[in-house]
C-alpha cells in the first residue's frame, strides 16, 4: 500500500510536465466558459434536459460570451422481441450535433458530435413503460450535454 502511494505521487511531477492541467484551473477552457456560454432556447422536452444539463455544468450564462447552437436526434430501437412478438427491451440511441460561437456572431470557434445511448425495459403497464422511456432519454440527454462540455473543454478558446 506504501508503495502504491508513492508510486502516484512520484508521477505526479511527470503529468504536469506533460502539459496537464485541470479542466476548470487558472486560465483553462473551463474557468473561460463558466457562466459565458448561452445555449440555443430548448423547444422540445429533450432539449429542454440537454439545455438543462449544460447549464449545471457550465453555470447559466451572465453576460453571454459565446453562444451554443445544437441539433439533437434520437431513434428508438426495439431490443428484446419475446418469440410472441412482444418488445421487451428498446435502446435508444442519440447525437448531438454542435457549434460554439462569439455571442455577437461570427465564424465557429469550435464544433463536434456528440453520441450515446441507453435503453429501457418495457413493462406491462403503459404507466411505467412510458416512465421509463422519459427516463431512459433524460439520461441520454446527461450523457450528451456532458460529452459535449468535454469537448468545449478540449476544443474551447483560452
Amino acid at each position: 500500500m506504501w508503495w502504491s502511494r508513492r508510486g502516484v505521487l512520484a508521477a505526479l511531477p511527470a503529468v504536469a510536465a506533460c502539459g496537464f492541467a485541470p479542466a476548470e484551473g487558472p486560465g483553462s477552457a473551463g474557468r473561460e466558459l463558466r457562466n459565458s456560454v448561452l445555449p440555443d432556447a430548448p423547444a422540445l422536452r429533450d432539449e429542454f434536459e440537454f439545455v438543462a444539463r449544460i447549464e449545471d455544468r457550465l453555470g447559466r450564462a451572465n453576460p453571454a460570451r459565446y453562444r451554443l447552437a445544437y441539433t439533437i436526434a434520437t431513434d428508438a430501437v426495439p431490443g428484446g422481441i419475446t418469440a410472441a412478438g412482444t418488445i421487451t427491451r428498446y435502446t435508444l440511441t442519440g447525437r448531438a450535433d454542435w457549434r460554439l460561437e462569439p455571442a455577437g456572431g461570427g465564424a465557429a470557434l469550435a464544433e463536434g458530435r456528440a453520441e450515446g445511448m441507453t435503453g429501457w425495459f418495457a413493462t406491462a403497464t403503459t404507466v411505467a413503460a412510458q416512465a421509463a422511456e422519459t427516463d431512459a432519454r433524460r439520461r441520454l440527454m446527461a450523457i450528451l450535454a456532458d460529452r459535449v462540455v468535454a469537448d468545449l473543454y478540449t476544443a474551447a478558446p483560452r
